[in-house]
């Protein structure tokens, strides 16, 4: 579902500097290092009831050429039954002053849209059964997958929950795929099953989005992290420019301030300065593993935080750094299930 996208024009550079990095620095995974959260190896505390459609099997793992990123295709795809009619858009809220940057808390914005400041304790967990044992105060998980149960858990125990929804790409194992005309998919984005968004489309795709964006809101979530918005610098199979990004990325941050939700901004590092005022947090992988961490520092001056994660390293290798810029950080699989490790 959610994966590491770069840009095309650095593709050969970038497979070079990951073999070097993967034999030289890369921090391990160990599952057994008593400093990582044991409630990965648990079983789940509750189970979201499944949608119809949604992958039952583990992720495959990505083309050996894509950038690292995190997999959501399913072995056997469902049916695909047309998506649900939107329900009523709650009434948009207005941002207030942000909080203090690097303080962790959240600010509660006038109008009632939650706003995220930096320094929250984060989880993301996109795989399996949803871990509800974890005791931070923000959890990322699939919105199709999670049930409108496992929110409202979540919040009993004081939790903000953010949905995810790839916004970018077609996928075809979700239950609305049928909904997105052929048209409207390009080149595959190197993950089975899924293919970019011709986002000019905005008459076509504002609709579809919205809906995915009503069933977040009527499932009880806080905020929508939308997955692969950076189409532009990547063979979409459309002539997409910087402009369409733009235009396509504002949409998605007015669709889910209509109804109240917070909205974060998904890699696409170099539409930060742009896209600053539209957004209220981010999501970031891998940021360490490029070098690119201090290009987020924005976000964490406009008083939003920064939640990101690295895969390849260790959290020997970027948490000083993660600390000292105000990230939220973590280490996590690239499956996304329940393991994860803080900074």
């Amino acid at each position: 579902m959610t994966r590491r996208t770069r840009p095309l024009l650095a593709a050969l550079a970038l497979t070079t500097a990951l073999l070097a990095t993967s034999c030289s620095s890369s921090g391990p995974e160990d599952e057994d290092d008593p400093s990582a959260d044991a409630t990965g190896a648990q079983p789940p505390a509750a189970t979201a009831a499944p949608v119809p459609g949604s992958p039952t099997e583990p992720p495959s793992t990505p083309p050996a050429t894509s950038a690292p990123g995190t997999p959501g295709t399913p072995t056997t795809p469902p049916g695909t039954p047309a998506p649900s009619t939107p329900g009523t858009p709650a009434t948009p809220g207005t941002p207030g002053t942000p909080a203090t940057p690097g303080t962790p808390g959240t600010h509660q914005p006038t109008g009632g849209r939650w706003q995220p400041a930096p320094g929250l304790a984060w989880q993301w967990q996109l795989g399996g059964g949803v871990d509800q044992s974890v005791d931070v105060p923000v959890y990322d998980v699939d919105g199709f997958e999670t049930d409108a149960s496992v929110v409202a858990a979540l919040h009993a125990k004081g939790r903000k929950v953010i949905c995810y929804i790839n916004a970018g790409s077609w996928e075809d194992f979700r239950p609305d795929s049928a909904a997105f005309a052929q048209a409207l998919q390009g080149s595959g984005n190197g993950w089975k099953g899924e293919k970019w968004f011709d986002i000019r489309k905005l008459d076509q795709l504002k609709p579809l989005m919205a809906a995915r964006f009503d069933m977040c809101r009527q499932k009880g979530f806080d905020a929508v992290e939308p997955d692969t918005i950076e189409a532009y610098n990547q063979n979409s199979g459309f002539p997409l420019t910087s402009e369409d990004q733009l235009r396509y990325n504002r949409m998605l941050a007015g669709l889910a301030h209509e109804r109240g939700m917070a909205i974060g901004l998904k890699n696409d590092l170099e539409q930060i300065p742009a896209l600053l005022p539209d957004f209220d947090f981010a999501v970031n992988e891998e940021c360490a593993q490029f070098n690119e961490c201090a290009r987020l520092s924005p976000f964490v001056q406009a008083g939003k935080a920064v939640f990101h994660v690295e895969y390849k390293l260790g959290t020997e290798k970027f948490c000083t750094q993660s600390k000292a810029l105000g990230l939220s950080s973590m280490q996590k699989k690239l499956e996304l299930d329940a393991w994860r490790k803080p900074c």
